[in-house]
């Protein structure tokens, strides 16, 4: 497993030159929250939007995990614990105020790139308003 890519992948990569392309400059794989082990694959610290880009087998995709025939017991407790870690940092992140977009590494990256884009700019606007 050392071979995993853990940042870098080429889902993040299209997904970041979409959105660098359209003006919006962003941390990679940051820690959202100081004294936290996670790290957002893309991070706009100052409008607090976390974005994550999940693997269709690391995180469970409804639509393409298939569970080795091998070793399943370690499979099913390692992918659960990982939908679990998952679901905690979002948890941790929201109460924190922070709004966390994931997206699945099938989805086309111009999608989750104006979603993003959307995101980014929306609360820069409400940041501007005061509020």
């Amino acid at each position: 497993m050392q071979a995993i890519r853990s940042r870098d992948t080429t889902p993040e990569r299209a997904l970041r030159s979409l959105v660098h392309a359209a003006g919006l400059r962003y941390r990679v794989a940051a820690k959202p929250l100081p004294g936290m082990r996670r790290t957002a694959d893309l991070l706009f610290r100052p409008t607090r939007v976390a974005v994550f880009v999940d693997g269709c087998f690391w995180h469970h995709c409804p639509d393409h995990f298939v569970l080795p025939k091998t070793n399943r017991d370690y499979w099913t407790e390692k992918i659960d614990r990982n939908v679990q870690r998952d679901r905690d940092t979002d948890a941790r992140l929201e109460a924190e105020g922070w709004l966390v977009l994931r997206f699945w590494e099938h989805q086309p990256p111009d999608a989750a790139a104006a979603e993003i884009i959307a995101a980014v700019r929306g609360r820069r606007g409400k940041d501007a308003d005061g509020g």
